[in-house]
């Protein structure tokens, strides 16, 4: 627990120095809205000073000034002008922050794959990736800025009171000194509720997610109501944490107040004796000085603790940030390889690939999913891994994305063991298609150029034609243009696969992984599909996992899977 909450100090502080540079502009444009405060506050003192006295001596002080009327606006303008550049220097501090440690977890995630869904629900990634980045905006626009504003304004402030009234400016700083150690009672508080809090939605999420993924199985057994009342349940939990989160944050402003009450006592009641005392002797001029002092240190005051009380409301944004160091730090380090020596990225003498004595696990109580498994696919030829749904054919491709590593042994790319490989060229070297491709919602071109969006028209039509989408465009009603839904909603499962194989072709990469690319699909279609499939992988490193007996149509080297280990090759496999 104790090295959980140092990794979550030494993540916070990191995030703290990298923001800070982007909070210069708006720490100075707060510590000048205070000191412009001020300025505004001894322009109605001199005007509140000389109206009371007047009142009370009979205009024996003399004319009311005219120049707090002028400068009065002028101040107000001003301060209007900085408190804007304030607020935009702020979001413009959240709003690069975000995109930075949005695209830090995106590459944690990428790092995982598709193996860190197996330990982080998706609906946690989701919360930390959406919500829980998006509510640091208030620890960047906020919490930082008002870390070095609830010291450098206060003591800019006391500077011009202690020129006025030495005594009010110490009695200030007395109570100022105060309100930290109250903040620091109630912060400690606040930051537990906060991770609470997080924690609590962070499993109504995904507890909400299961259930609508889930929602016709649990309708059919009978259990709607039985999970609706634990939703409800979920719910009613969050919103207690939430009040208890607010509880508090009002506890910890009260600190504030108490302070504030405290110190315009005691200042009004030194002031109001001497006012008392110069009254008594009679002399106007002084009682206006003391007066004006008087008002001047007393209207201060709400502007000596606006600093203090601010850094209080963004005490909830820095607990915010601690609750999602908690997520951060979960997921993986984003891996910067640099590229190996000799490591080949292009297609122009192939790629070889070799699994070497490799072994792997997802759970060592469940034994090997695969033990010991060795091949090698010359470039250009084919690899055809057969076996029955658990022998270890998606292990296998895994491992050749590059989403999880062996437990032993090495996976190969013309020699350079795949690890070391920086991820981007992985990426152009390596084509895949799977059971289901991966279509999102947009148009058909769309689709298809996010493999190359830079690919010519000749390069769009050509890749059309040999993936035999040119046969079913002209049944749709805007062709390539046509609207599909996300998962390739709108097209007959060949249509989407016939999609997945031109963006393949489009990309033009040396090794082609297929996962099943025909399961679930007719015999007709599967034959179709196959033979996309068989022109597609002219000139290119393939390694098809299928139990398909359909397969014949692929000629090349085969090896036989059954419990993660290799039981007959054919071929030099």
């Amino acid at each position: 627990m104790s090295n959980e909450k140092a990794a979550i100090r030494n993540w916070t502080r990191t995030q703290s120095r990298l923001g800070r540079q982007a909070a210069r502009s708006v720490v100075g444009a707060g510590l000048l809205s205070s000191l412009v405060g001020i300025g505004q506050v001894w322009c109605v003192a001199v005007v509140l000073g000389h109206a009371l006295v007047n009142w009370k001596m009979a205009e024996a002080a003399g004319p009311m000034p005219v120049w707090p009327f002028l400068a009065f606006p002028v101040l107000a303008i001003l301060r209007a002008l900085v408190m804007v550049q304030a607020d935009t220097g702020a979001a413009r501090a959240g709003i690069a922050a975000r995109r930075r440690l949005r695209g830090e977890v995106l590459a944690s995630v990428l790092t995982g794959g598709p193996a860190l869904l197996r330990r982080v629900h998706s609906g946690v990634l989701a919360s930390t990736i959406v919500d829980r980045v998006e509510a640091l905006d208030g620890f960047f626009g906020r919490w930082i800025p008002a870390s070095i504003l609830w010291i450098a304004a206060p003591v800019a402030i006391l500077i011009p009171i202690a020129f006025v009234q030495p005594h009010a400016a110490l009695v200030l700083g007395l109570c100022g000194i105060a309100v930290p150690f109250g903040q620091a009672l109630f912060g400690i508080g606040a930051a537990v509720a906060s991770r609470n809090q997080f924690l609590a939605m962070t499993r109504l999420q995904a507890r909400f997610l299961d259930r609508v993924k889930g929602i016709a199985t649990i309708v059919l057994a009978g259990r709607a109501e039985d999970e609706t009342r634990k939703l409800g349940d979920a719910a009613e939990e969050l919103r207690q944490r939430t009040m208890k989160v607010l509880r508090v944050a009002f506890l910890s402003s009260a600190s504030i107040d108490c302070a504030m009450v405290v110190a315009l006592i005691a200042i009004a009641i030194m002031d109001g004796r001497q006012a008392l005392a110069l009254q008594a002797e009679g002399s106007a001029p002084a009682l206006v000085h003391a007066v004006t002092a008087g008002l001047f240190v007393l209207l201060a005051v709400p502007e000596f603790f606006a600093p203090l009380r601010g850094l209080a409301l963004a005490y909830q944004d820095r607990a915010h940030a601690q609750g999602a160091a908690t997520a951060v730090l979960e997921l993986p380090e984003a891996q910067d390889r640099p590229a190996p020596e000799g490591a080949r990225t292009v297609n122009a003498n192939g790629v070889m690939v070799s699994f070497d004595d490799v072994s792997f696990s997802w759970d060592p109580a469940r034994g090997l999913a695969l033990d010991h498994v060795s091949f090698t696919v010359p470039a250009g030829e084919t690899l055809i891994l057969a076996g029955a749904s658990g022998s270890g054919k998606s292990t296998i491709m895994e491992l050749l994305l590059g989403f999880i590593q062996p437990d032993t042994g090495r996976v190969l790319f013309n020699g350079a063991p795949l690890d070391s490989i920086v991820p981007d060229a992985l990426a152009r070297m390596v084509s895949w298609i799977g059971q289901k491709p991966v279509l999102f919602a947009g148009t058909l071109r769309e689709n298809i150029l996010f493999a190359k969006p830079d690919a010519s028209d000749a390069e769009l039509q050509a890749a059309l034609k040999s993936a035999a989408v040119d046969q079913f465009l002209p049944s749709l009603p805007e062709g390539l243009e046509t609207r599909i839904g996300e998962g390739g909603f709108g097209l007959s499962g060949g249509q989407a696969q016939r999609i997945a194989i031109a963006r393949a072709y489009l990309k033009n990469a040396p090794v082609l992984l297929l996962d099943e690319p025909t399961a679930h699909l007719d015999p007709a279609t599967e034959k179709s599909v196959f033979e996309s499939l068989q022109r597609l992988a002219v000139g290119r490193t393939v390694i098809l996992a299928t139990h398909s007996a359909a397969v014949h149509m692929f000629k090349g080297r085969r090896i036989d899977l059954a419990g993660g280990r290799v039981i007959s090759r054919q071929g030099a496999a």
